[in-house]
């Protein structure tokens, strides 16, 4: 990553840590944690709202979260790095490394170890009850989880399509505790997390800690009120669903699997690992694709891996592009917490302070151009009964930016300072207000009062949002 681009993206920080904290709040989720890695270190570590809706807790930066299907990653990791060291080999069945499996006929032990890594093996989801992941019971112990395989644990024969299995991947962790010699839990702790030093991550729910989780959240929908989700031990499921962890940790778990850096890896085996290897859904022709143990999508054109994660109660996102040494992560504590689209926008909001600025081509308009104006002045919140508007710098530009959806690029438009009272909409969707002025009204003491945006209306400061409800 050059200077120059570094550069870019630490000035856009802090417009994403003020768009983080407006979708935290219209969003109406508890809290929102996330973090952001480039250039060689956690760049950016932010956190909104409340750790528990019941006590009002703010919600800080070492607040630890379910980070579930984040697990997959880490499995997967493991017996990459067992396959390195020749306990064992990818295309080895189940069978050879779980024999109870084996004994019983179930076809499950002819699968191979990358199958079950690619989630093409065929492997029933969640097993014939599931209700574990709403605490209707106890998650299974490997014995129980050992018989859910054998009755029904086939849904289709291998590499007949894709296929997301937690019951697949908690087998992994079986296999990985019978080639490393060590338990499952105590070998991803030992071999990775305490490898790179993450003091706020671990394979399973820890009692000790407590205190220091952030609490789970029901979401909107049966009811416009939230409740409480507790925390519980996944057992043999850790290698799919147990793992916690926080945003700064998990973006610099994330920097291990750039390409260079082999403190976990060999390159070669993280080329093997973020391959596309199936695509999640044929009937979308824009959908993700999945590696071993790895969600690989395009957002915007931008190749980035990772993973999701749903825990009753947690949602959460991880994305990284490797060979730009980028990574993102937003953890949210309710069920229905906006995590993916909120990785998303700030993926997009830095790949927006990246590009160059729009060329001034409005007839007349070059004479006018006020190169000296600060295009500080000009940055602020506005709103008015139609909704808010941010103007702001990002890189070399001088966008607005409309908050209020998901998207923070959907109508975004680009500005030029023409005056030092004025900008031009230079660059934006025909259906606004291209090629119009936004007329800017100053106090003595140089705050804004007013703007009169494209279209002609008004728009006044927006000052210091509400304390969140998200009740």
């Amino acid at each position: 990553m050059t200077t120059t681009a570094v550069a870019a993206l630490l000035g856009a920080l802090p417009y994403v840590d003020s768009w983080l904290a407006y979708r935290t709040w219209k969003s109406r989720v508890p809290g929102v944690q996330a973090a952001i890695y480039f250039d060689g270190k956690v760049q950016f570590s932010g956190s909104y709202g409340v750790a528990d809706l019941a006590s009002g807790e703010p919600l800080r930066a070492d607040h630890l979260f379910r980070i579930a299907s984040h697990s997959k990653t880490f499995t997967a990791t493991a017996i990459l790095q067992l396959v390195e060291r020749g306990a064992l080999r990818l295309d080895d069945t189940v069978g050879e490394h779980l024999p109870a499996l084996l004994d019983s006929g179930s076809p499950i032990a002819e699968v191979t170890v990358r199958e079950l890594l690619e989630h093409g093996g065929g492997v029933i989801r969640d097993g014939l009850d599931g209700d574990y992941w709403q605490h209707g019971r106890p998650f299974p112990d490997e014995a129980e989880l050992l018989a859910m395989v054998v009755d029904g644990g086939a849904k289709t024969s291998p590499n007949d399509s894709f296929n997301y299995s937690n019951i697949g991947y908690s087998l992994l962790g079986l296999i990985v505790a019978a080639a490393s010699g060590v338990p499952y839990n105590e070998y991803v702790r030992r071999e990775i997390v305490e490898r790179l030093g993450l003091r706020n991550t671990g394979p399973e729910w820890d009692s000790r800690r407590a205190k220091e989780y952030a609490a789970g959240h029901s979401g909107f929908h049966t009811s416009l009120e939230r409740g409480p989700l507790d925390h519980v031990d996944t057992r043999a499921m850790a290698a799919a669903t147990g793992f916690y962890g926080t945003a700064e940790d998990l973006v610099s778990y994330a920097s291990a699997h750039f390409f260079g850096d082999e403190r976990l890896l060999t390159d070669a085996s993280k080329r093997l690992q973020q391959r596309e290897q199936w695509k999640t859904d044929d009937s979308e022709p824009g959908s993700a694709h999945y590696g071993l143990g790895m969600i690989i999508e395009r957002i915007d054109g931008h190749r980035v891996i990772g993973h999701s994660g749903g825990y009753p109660g947690h949602i959460t996102r991880t994305l990284f592009d490797p060979r730009e040494g980028l990574a993102i992560s937003v953890l949210t504590n309710a069920i229905d917490g906006p995590a993916s689209e909120l990785s998303a926008g700030v993926l997009k909001l830095l790949d927006a302070a990246l590009a160059q600025p729009a060329a001034l081509r409005l007839a007349g308009a070059a004479a006018s151009v006020a190169p000296d104006v600060d295009p500080g002045r000009f940055v602020g919140r506005f709103a008015n009964v139609w909704g808010i508007t941010d103007i702001v710098r990002l890189g070399d530009r001088l966008v607005a930016i409309h908050p209020g959806g998901p998207d923070p690029l959907v109508g975004m438009e680009e500005l030029s300072a023409v005056g030092d009272d004025t900008l031009v909409i230079v660059k934006g969707s025909g259906f606004g207000s291209v090629g119009e002025q936004i007329r800017y009204e100053f106090s003595p003491d140089g705050s804004v009062q007013k703007i009169r945006a494209g279209g002609g209306m008004s728009l006044w400061p927006v000052g210091p949002l509400p304390v969140p409800d998200p009740s």
